[in-house]
């Protein structure tokens, strides 16, 4: 079997990151950082930075295809909190599938026309690319490596020409002062926005189908977040210089495609359009595809129900995991608004790697890490996490209650579920 090369591995890691993100959260961050959006985005990368150093560490030690479950087991004694982990992993994907598919769903909906309709329009959209995937990969087709690295590099390919051209047209007074609000709202935009930083996770999953691992698994990391930052800051950039806040806050959830018509035109519009449009597909059929891959293996280790490991006679395809987390997907996706999804989805990734700089704390000494590194993760992701709570308790208390539930509902389910195993386990030996 052919080995990923460092290049495909950086393109695994640009387009897990790059994935709709950008094309959806900038007005979140644009309304509550101001002009400083470029450096909420990079404190998003820094703290993106030194997890994936302790995924590196953890994913070289471990060599296994469960990633960040597998490391959260290694390091935590007690099964439930580890399981709890997982099931936070879990449903956090299924949070990112719903952010793909709202933007899915606000740009093929804004490229149609707004009309009295467009929400009718947009549900419908979102809806229907979930349903497609589904079927797609219920029907056993894989999208081909070479076309999903033809996707990534057409979709940064046109955010560079955004960047490009739009850092011609920047005006002075919308960039300027840099810090037009308080450093509260900063990190505030910095922690709602944290998921366009999801997806460089998955690098460490390859590590068994990787040329040489030691050295570029390392580098693919580093080199995708550093890359995917400097896209993220120079679009953030020409974004605010080229449209008012009160533009962006009208245009919000398509504000990135509003920001190419001042230098761009109409064609501007249409392109960034596209872009959202080919990267979300792209991201939603491979989470899709590597999620309900995750539930068949919590489920076959005891962590989810064994009904999510069941496959499809003919062909390796769990139909039943694919088949749930569309369901919940469409139901998320359908109730909620950007800000709740987008919450939602950053909320969990970063407890998510809180597990992680945890577990590299914790097995330090095996993995051979210097300890500031996972320290200053796990110390940067929790603070990120308590200031995105903070905010949502003071300026979204449906958002507060609505994750508040979900956690509560994930916890739950997750003990009892163990504890029926508990008991299973127990009446056998009896």
């Amino acid at each position: 079997m052919e080995k990923l090369d460092l290049k495909e591995l950086i393109a695994m890691g640009v387009g897990g990151m790059v994935g709709g993100g950008i094309f959806s959260v900038l007005g979140l961050s644009v309304g509550l950082a101001g002009h400083a959006a470029p450096v909420a985005f990079l404190i998003g990368g820094i703290i993106a930075l030194l997890t994936g150093y302790s995924y590196s560490k953890l994913g070289l030690k471990f060599r296994s295809d469960g990633g960040s479950f597998t490391y959260m087991e290694k390091s935590v004694k007690n099964r439930n909190i580890a399981a709890i982990g997982g099931w936070l992993l879990f449903v956090g994907y299924i949070g990112t599938l719903s952010l793909y598919s709202y933007t899915f769903g606000v740009y093929a909906s804004a490229m149609a026309g707004n009309s009295g309709y467009s929400i009718e329009i947009q549900h419908f959209l979102e809806s229907f690319v979930i349903l497609l995937f589904l079927g797609i990969n219920l029907y056993g087709i894989k999208a081909a490596g070479s076309t999903e690295l033809l996707i990534v590099i057409t979709k940064v390919i046109i955010l560079f020409l955004f960047a490009g051209v739009g850092i011609f047209f920047v005006k002075e007074n919308y960039i300027f002062p840099v810090f037009d609000k308080n450093a509260s709202n900063l990190f505030m935009g910095a922690a709602l926005i944290f998921v366009a930083y999801e997806g460089f996770e998955l690098i460490p999953n390859a590590v068994n189908e990787m040329k040489n691992p030691d050295r570029n698994l390392p580098k693919s990391i580093t080199i995708s977040i550093l890359i995917t930052i400097f896209i993220y800051l120079l679009v953030s950039f020409v974004a605010v210089g080229n449209l008012t806040p009160d533009k962006i806050a009208e245009y919000k959830e398509y504000a990135l495609a509003e920001a190419a018509k001042p230098f761009l035109g109409k064609t501007g519009f249409v392109l960034i359009s596209l872009g959202a449009i080919l990267s979300t597909a792209s991201a939603i059929n491979a989470t899709l595809f590597g999620t309900a891959r995750l539930g068949m293996v919590m489920a076959q280790e005891k962590d989810l129900p064994k009904i999510f490991s069941f496959k499809e006679r003919t062909k390796n395809i769990p139909w039943v995991s694919l088949t749930v987390i569309s369901v919940l997907t469409l139901v998320f996706v359908n109730i909620a608004d950007l800000t709740l999804i987008s919450s939602f989805a950053s909320s969990t990734f970063l407890l998510i790697f809180v597990f992680i700089n945890f577990s590299a704390f914790k097995l330090r000494k095996e993995i051979g890490i210097n300890i500031i590194y996972p320290i200053a993760g796990l110390i940067l992701s929790f603070a990120s996490w308590l200031i995105l709570i903070i905010y949502l308790w003071k300026n979204n208390n449906d958002g507060f209650i609505w994750l508040g539930g979900f956690y509560a509902a994930v916890i739950i389910a997750e003990l009892l579920f163990s504890e029926r195993r508990i008991l299973f386990i127990f009446r056998k030996k009896k």
